[in-house]
């Protein structure tokens, strides 16, 4: 994709997304869902920390929100009850695959 293709998907997507009637996700929360989604478990609010370059209570309060949406859940680890380990749900699989979905349609009206 040329950059002004990558932007305009971008944009179609992002539209689609306001239009659809679901909940909104930040871009934070989106790159925490599909990371958990789209790398191999397990996944530790630590880890995720580190991977996005913030905080703990960062991660925290997005995942308060995406398990209300019951896109994840969590669990105390049992190996270190101090970490938190983030679960995958039925609901957050299927809003990961409808993205994926979403973003190849709108990818197949790109013009050439």
């Amino acid at each position: 994709l040329r950059p002004a293709q990558a932007m305009k998907l971008m944009h179609d997507v992002s539209l689609a997304l306001v239009r659809d009637g679901e909940p909104d996700l930040s871009s934070r929360q989106l790159a925490i869902l599909l990371t958990i989604y789209l790398e191999p478990p397990p996944h530790h609010v630590r880890d995720l920390a580190r991977k996005l370059g913030v905080t703990k209570p960062v991660i925290t309060r997005a995942l308060d929100s995406m398990g209300k949406l019951e896109l994840v859940t969590r669990r105390r680890d049992d190996n270190d009850r101090r970490d938190v380990v983030i679960q995958r749900t039925v609901k957050g699989a299927l809003a990961v695959e409808r993205l994926g979905d979403l973003v190849s349609q709108h990818a197949a009206l790109l013009p050439p």
